[in-house]
Formats: C-alpha cells, structure tokens, sequence
C-alpha cells in the first residue's frame, strides 16, 4: 500500500507534492520520493524512512519546477533502501506506483534478456522500462507509451507517469486501486485520497478500473485502456477537512468499518500465488526447515488481537496439524511458560508497541524460541525485535476500537497457517488453492456484509437501551462473539460478555431471561446443528435472539427475533463476514446512546504501558 500524488500547473510543484504526501504518510512510511520537471530535465529526490527526511532533504536542496509527482511507499517488493523508494526512472520516464504488478518476473526475465540494467528489487521499475522502450521505439505521445505499455501487465495498480520530452503533463492510470484527480483554476492534480488534493480544489474525478488520464493545466483527458474516450464531469467535495479525513463518515469508527474490504485486499496483495496454491514467504523471515520441525505454535495477544489470535489457532491446527495455543500476553509472562527451541511465538499487535506482547515475546525470544511478529505499524518496537514480521496492511485506524486492524490480522493470521501447512506438507494443494481463492474472494463478500448495515441499525434502535447483552459462537464463530461483545463494552459502556456457545449452560443461562438480548453466530458450519440447540435453549428461556445468519437461510432466521444477514462463505473465512455485522450493532448502539465512539473513555490506541 502506497500513496501517490501529482501536480501541474503554474505553481511549484515541490511544496504541493510534499503537503500531499503528509495527507497520505497513512498509506506508507518506509520511504518517499518525488520527481519535479523543471522544464528541461527531471529532477529526483528521495528518501528513506519517514516523509520528514524527505522534507530535510528538499529543505538543504530545492527542487523547482511547475509539475512534478510524490510518492510515499509501504515495502512489498524489495526492503526499504534508497534504490526500492520511488519515482523508479529509465531512460526519461519517471513512474510512481501503488500496487502489485503480477506478472513481474515473467516481464523481468524478458527485460533482462534485452540488456535492460535494473536498479531497483520492485516490480514498479518494470513498468517505468516499459514506458520508456515504448517511446525509444516511436510509439507517439507519453500517453500512448503508456497505453502499450500497461497492455502488457497484469495486477493492480494506480500510477503516474512524467517524461523529460512531456514537461507540461502527466500521465495516470488505474486497475484496483484508488486514484481521484483534481481539478483546479489552471492546474491538475491527481492522488491516491481526496485529502491530498482538497486545500488546492474541491472539483474531483474519480477515474474507473481500466481507465487512464492526460494531465495538463487546463484539465484532464480520459481515455479507457482500449482507446475508448470517457466523459466525465467533476463532483464538488463539500467536506471540512476534518470531514475529508472521515471520507465523509460520521465517525472514524464507521469509515473504518467500511474500509475492511480494501485492508483485507491490501493485507492479500502481493503474497497469494493461487497457480502454485502458496503464499509468498519473502518477508516472513521463516525458513520451511523452521517450518517442518515446529514443536508448537504460540500466540501472544491482548484484547482484540488475542481475538484474532484465537481464531489463527484453529487456522494453524487444522491446516498445518502442529498444535497451537493463543495467550494473554498479559499472563503468559508472569506464568514462567516454558518456551524454547522449536517454538514458533507469534506476536500480534495492531500497533507494534504493547507492552505485554513485547515483553512476553522478548522472554520467548530469549529462551531460544523463534518470533514472529504481526502489526500493522512497520518498524515498531515488537517487530524490531521479532525474527521476521509479517504487516497487515490496514492504514492507520484512528477509532480506539479496533476493527479493520482486526480483520486484517486474520487475513494474515491465515495466511501463516496456509504457508505453514504447505511447508509442512499437511495441506494439499487444491485445498490450499481452494483457502486462498476463499481469501481473495472474501473482501468482496464483506461488501455484501456491508450492504446489509442497515439490519443492524434497526436492532440497535431497539436495543439501544439493554443494559446486558450476551453473544455466543462455536468454532470460529466463539473468537467473533467475543469480539462483538468487546466492541458493544468499549464504545457503548454496556456490559456484554462472550461466550462459547457449548459453555452457556454452564453457567451464563441463568441470566437469560425476557429482558435478554442474546446474540449468536449461527452460520452453516461444522457445528451448525449445536449452535442451533443452543438457541433453542434462549428461546425457551424468552431470550431475544438476534442471530448472525446467511442469505437465504430461512430455517436459521426463523429462530430468531432479529436477523443480520451475511453471504454464504467458505467455513474458514467465515470470521471476515460474521465480524461485520456486530462491529456494526455495536457502533449503531453507541451512537444512538451519544457515547464518544472514536475516542471511548479510559481506553488508549495503543497500551505501552503494563
């Protein structure tokens, strides 16, 4: 995950570009470049680490010139270094790219045979290459340069495009990743968020997949891939900025509720190769030796994390058979476990930085377990000191209760297990290919999910008031009731607990009464059929049942008070989907209750603190 921006006009471009890339440092902060035509040649700059080096560095040397574009970049092909950053140049073409080009090494082997010399590990160079051997052979314009070139790549991507012979224009294109262009009093611009251009116009074009844009001065022409001319009118963007960086949400929590279905694509991108039913492993810092003599797998987590981790060690038992455990980083370091040779400690934090986690993974890596860290925040404390590291890449999330961070650590929770069981030779390919299509497929069934927010707005207004409320799941669905009960105790300031379905009567059925909401997953899996009798159990009792339930299954939607409906999914991707519906019963609650749903009381972002 990546951020682009572009400029041209009668400006400087340089200082628009880096405020643009300060809106987008979300998206990316392993590096950050930019490209700047001063009207005879191309200037390159760029810079590892975070935007501010970038920014010390354009501060010592000035780049001048009226168009230009910036990059801040996110690491999937090549470590951070100085030669990966972009703008990626050849010959006279400067690119910037977000995105995974899939067919990379087949063009890279092609390239190579021609004598083309690569300075960089990225697949983005590639594309620059492209472009520039179109124009050596007289292809025309930059535009169409770009054109032949992208009919040769496969992937996702959202790119731009300057040449030393174009100084007055760019040149943009998009497949699968988000690109608007702005359109100002005599100048252009385009980026990867509305954010980044909304100080200098707020007349927007969003171009469409498979579309591709001449930038000028005077505006910008829109072209299909295939040569079609695209009429567009520009939208006016009415937000505050305040409102901009919500996308226009009424919360940060709802706007990240919503941008689960891109964090699970983003986590995905680049580490699924469904041809040889595997996951990509170049960063994980893990070798199938490691792999094949594992003794056990132990998560260490807190709060939702260790919700998800739950869920990865059903994932890691079933597909890779070595038993698993998840742990409360807050117990497991004062219980002396025994941890050595053979372990597998997997830290999981949205932010890098727990406190618990990174002492508990410390005290394993110390009595010679191997650890692996999963965060959403690159270069943080846990995985820094973590032998390899595996990002979920969620974006920031501002709302203190987590929820696309969640969905993305099970994206990439599961993604270890698949790569284990195939180094373990536990999982067969078409199984493995069958989990990984399931995965890729996922994020467009919680848009479905999603498209069903307003079921869960109508709940709330009835129950907006319970002060109790129970949920209860089996299997995968167990890790989920606990989430959702979570998520209503954070923001709304109810009591809710969660609870293996199977345990209700040990215990918590006592509570149930008629004035009981209960809420529970009840989705064609394994364990159907039991969930089932536990409802029966509510019921009898006069709970209210609202039941988490697939399109079209009358029979479970007839056992309860309350549907919240999710497409029918494969079983072991099912968490992505059944989440959705409760983060959003939670949130419609606490904002019908007036609760401060973005920054609940007593809780932190991010807990440093024991």
């Amino acid at each position: 995950m990546c951020g682009i921006v572009g400029y041209v006009g009668p400006r400087q471009a340089a200082p628009i570009l880096l405020d643009g890339l300060r809106k987008l440092e979300y998206r990316g902060y392993d590096s950050a470049g930019l490209a700047v035509h001063d009207g005879s040649e191309l200037a390159i700059r760029r810079a590892v680490g975070k935007l501010g080096n970038l920014a010390a560095s354009l501060a010592e040397r000035p780049l001048a010139g009226t168009a230009g574009v910036g990059h801040t970049r996110w690491a999937t092909h090549g470590r951070p270094s100085e030669p990966n950053a972009h703008p990626h140049v050849a010959g006279e073409v400067a690119i910037i790219h977000n995105g995974i080009i899939e067919n990379h090494l087949e063009l890279k082997r092609e390239l190579l045979a021609l004598g083309v010399d690569f300075r960089s590990d990225t697949d983005t160079e590639i594309v620059a290459h492209l472009v520039d051997r179109e124009l050596a052979s007289g292809t025309g314009s930059l535009f169409d340069a770009v054109r032949a070139a992208l009919g040769r790549v496969r992937g996702a991507y959202a790119l731009a495009v300057i040449a030393r012979r174009s100084p007055d224009r760019l040149v943009v294109a998009k497949s699968a990743s988000p690109l608007v262009l702005g359109i100002g009093d005599g100048e252009t611009l385009c980026g990867s968020d509305i954010p980044a251009l909304l100080e200098h116009t707020r007349q927007m074009l969003f171009l469409e997949d498979g579309e591709m844009a001449e930038l000028t001065a005077g505006g910008a022409r829109i072209e299909t891939l295939d040569g079609r001319v695209v009429t567009r009118a520009p939208k006016r963007i009415d937000w505050s900025p305040v409102q901009a960086e919500k996308g226009g949400y009424k919360h940060f929590m709802l706007k990240e509720i919503f941008e689960q279905p891109r964090a699970v694509e983003d986590t995905l991108r680049g580490r699924v190769v469904l041809e040889d039913a595997d996951v990509v492993d170049a960063e994980l810092g893990l070798t199938g030796e490691l792999a094949q003599q594992l003794r056990r797998v132990v998560l260490v987590a807190c709060g939702t994390s260790h919700h998800a981790a739950l869920a990865g060690r059903q994932w890691i038992e079933q597909l890779a058979r070595v038993p698993a455990q998840a742990e409360l980083a807050s117990e497991v370091r004062y219980r002396e476990p025994v941890f050595g040779p053979g372990d597998l400690v997997v830290a999981v934090s949205q932010s890098g930085e727990t406190a618990d986690t990174l002492a508990a993974m410390r005290s394993a890596r110390e009595a010679g377990a191997t650890v692996l860290a999963v965060a959403n925040v690159l270069d943080s404390a846990i995985p820094r000191a973590s032998h390899g590291a595996l990002y979920t890449h969620a974006g920031p999330e501002i709302g203190v209760a987590s929820t696309k961070c969640f969905t993305a650590q099970l994206t990439a929770l599961l993604l270890l297990a698949v790569w284990l069981g195939r180094r373990r030779g536990t999982l067969e390919a078409p199984r493995a290919r069958a989990v990984l299509q399931a995965m890729v497929e996922a994020p467009q069934h919680m848009r479905s999910a999603l498209a069903h927010a307003d079921e869960a707005l109508a709940v709330a207004r009835q129950y907006q008031h319970a002060r109790h409320m129970l949920f209860l799941g089996r299997g995968l669905g167990w890790p989920i009731a606990l989430e959702g009960a979570l998520k209503l105790k954070e923001i709304s300031y109810a009591h809710a607990e969660g609870y293996a379905a199977g345990e209700m009567k040990h215990g918590p059925i006592a509570l149930i009464d008629g004035d009981m909401p209960v809420v529970v997953v009840l989705v064609r899996d394994r364990q159907f059929e039991k969930t089932l009798s536990n409802v029966q159990e509510v019921r009898a009792r006069d709970g209210q049942v609202i039941a988490v339930v697939e399109e079209g299954d009358a029979e479970a939607a007839a056992q309860a008070v309350h549907a919240l409906h999710v497409p029918h999914v494969d079983e072991i991707v099912s968490p992505l989907v059944t989440v959705v519906p409760l983060q959003l019963l939670a949130y419609h609650i606490a904002d019908l209750k007036g609760t401060d749903v973005d920054q609940p009381r007593n809780l932190a972002k991010t807990v440093t603190v024991e």
